[in-house]
């Protein structure tokens, strides 16, 4: 089974993490033992996903079996297209720079703000009351 695998990446996004086998084969993409248009509906999260694929012109080229916990559907998606590119980038070489320009590689840092306390939100406060 490991043996089988050009490449086995993990990509994060938010606080969702994803983990991706690349293998030889015509193009099918599983997301936790479902089709990708099964596990995502939005059309968005697809065009997310195979955004990799699309720049290094690879559709069709190759199986994926993707595991992707935690977070929610946009989170998920950014999680699957950043292990996406880097497996792409690390089966061969040529891929990286088209991948890099495109910022599939960089792992997007932006989290959610914890919530202060003696406020009702992260930075939304109580109302004031003068009297």
């Amino acid at each position: 089974m490991a043996g089988q695998n050009l490449a086995v990446t993990i990509g994060r996004r938010k606080t969702s993490v994803a983990r991706v086998y690349l293998r030889r084969g015509g193009g099918t993409i599983m997301v936790n033992g479902r089709p990708l248009n099964q596990y995502f509906p939005n059309p968005t999260h697809i065009y997310m996903v195979n955004q990799p694929l699309v720049v290094t012109d690879s559709q069709g080229s190759f199986d994926m079996v993707v595991n992707v916990t935690g977070g929610g559907a946009a989170g998920q998606a950014g999680a699957v297209r950043h292990a996406v590119a880097r497996a792409l980038a690390s089966h061969d070489e040529i891929n990286h720079k088209p991948l890099r320009a495109n910022g599939f590689l960089t792992r997007d840092p932006r989290m959610v703000e914890r919530k202060k306390y003696g406020q009702r939100g992260a930075r939304r406060k109580f109302q004031f009351s003068k009297r």
